[in-house]
């Protein structure tokens, strides 16, 4: 790995993910897997840890890090399981908007907890007919005296029905479009706020996704984020800021299949030779290498700059999470090539890699609008000119 010139705690929390990862993530990973269990015990490791809150000012419990850090710890569980990883870094995903937008008092009742991981977080913004186009949704919120009342459902909500802490959006004003859309934040128990059905998913089986359903849900003024119409706006500034989290996510889960496939080749014997000495193979690798390290180097970039509050962070935020996303597919796609016919066996860990990769490809807005986000950033640039 090149050297990034970490600072000596963003080296310790990866020597400590890392830890982790090797002695308490990758012997559970197949079993969570098959068994679609969410990690509860592991969870609680990272918490003890403290490594919930690396991300937080540390006003609020936490350790004062930043998006770089939250992607060091990311890259690093995905190694392992990007399953399990989720529990962590989607917790993140629901919390951003609330440490983004929130009013003192609200960050002061619920950020504590989160950056403790006694309480984990989820974001709902995905619904049946709204997905990369977010302007289509359909769940409301009226407002009603001191209360907003929330009806629609949302679907494929990562930590759905473990986490405690929701940032939802639901369209105050319909005929605005995307500027009617507000947030709020939705605490598990509220009447009227209910789970539906736990998804059968490809990959990332050890994360728990599913339905939220919103019947007459009553929820208190004081817990809108922002003000009334930005609720587009507080999604795509926590988008901006969290879309490298999944291009690390890519680079561990790339890393893991690479690491993978380095020590079958060295095991493999075919022609009396280990397949690592061929250079068919060797080439392979060496691609798979080169590319893992440059999807990293643009994901540390642009986490760099997130923190850095420079405004081109979108822009870049958006190439991270594309290539290091295709960059998995890739690289889980020729890991498995390496282990041939083995590779397809689920005794294997090169299939559960190339499953969980591909939802990276997806989620958090998918390559294609990763790609419109960019040219459309480009051009504006151009015509500033």
């Amino acid at each position: 790995m090149i050297d990034y010139l970490l600072t000596e705690e963003q080296e310790m929390i990866r020597e400590l993910c890392r830890k982790i990862t090797d002695e308490k993530i990758m012997p559970k990973a197949a079993e969570y897997d098959r068994d679609e269990t969410f990690p509860w015990d592991i969870v609680k490791v990272m918490a003890d840890a403290d490594l919930f809150g690396i991300y937080y000012e540390e006003k609020y419990g936490g350790m004062g890090g930043g998006c770089l850090d939250l992607c060091i710890a990311t890259e690093e569980f995905s190694r392992g399981c990007a399953g399990i990883a989720l529990a962590y870094s989607a917790s993140a995903l629901g919390a951003y908007p609330i440490i983004l937008h929130g009013t003192e008092e609200q960050k002061e009742k619920y950020l504590p907890d989160l950056a403790s991981g006694r309480k984990l977080a989820a974001f709902g913004l995905t619904e049946p007919a709204a997905g990369s186009d977010a302007s289509a949704m359909q769940t409301t919120a009226k407002k009603d005296g001191n209360h907003y009342i929330l009806n629609g459902t949302k679907h494929f909500i990562t930590n759905g029905g473990d986490a405690e802490t929701y940032t939802i959006f639901a369209m105050t004003n319909k005929e605005k479009g995307a500027r009617g859309a507000s947030a709020f934040i939705v605490e598990k128990g509220t009447p009227g706020f209910t789970f539906g059905k736990k998804e059968d998913k490809l990959g990332i089986r050890a994360s728990s996704t599913r339905e939220l359903v919103f019947t007459d849900c009553k929820v208190p003024k004081e817990n809108l984020l922002g003000k009334e119409g930005a609720g587009f706006l507080v999604a795509m500034k926590t988008f901006d800021k969290s879309r490298p989290g999944i291009g690390a996510q890519a680079v561990g889960i790339a890393q893991g299949a690479l690491d993978a496939a380095i020590k079958y080749s060295r095991e493999r014997v075919q022609f009396g030779k280990p397949i690592s000495s061929f250079q068919g193979i060797q080439f392979m690798l060496a691609d798979m290498a080169t590319k893992v390290e440059a999807a990293r180097a643009l994901v540390y970039a642009a986490a760099k700059e997130i923190d850095s509050g420079k405004p081109a962070a979108g822009q870049h935020s958006a190439m991270a999470k594309l290539f290091a996303s295709d960059t998995a597919m890739e690289v889980t796609t020729d890991a498995l090539q390496v282990f041939g016919g083995y590779g397809y066996m689920k005794e294997y860990p090169a299939e559960k890699y190339m499953r969980d990769a591909k939802i990276t490809q997806i989620y958090e807005g998918t390559n294609q609008i990763q790609r419109s986000i960019i040219g459309l950033a480009l051009i504006k640039e151009m015509a500033k000119k």
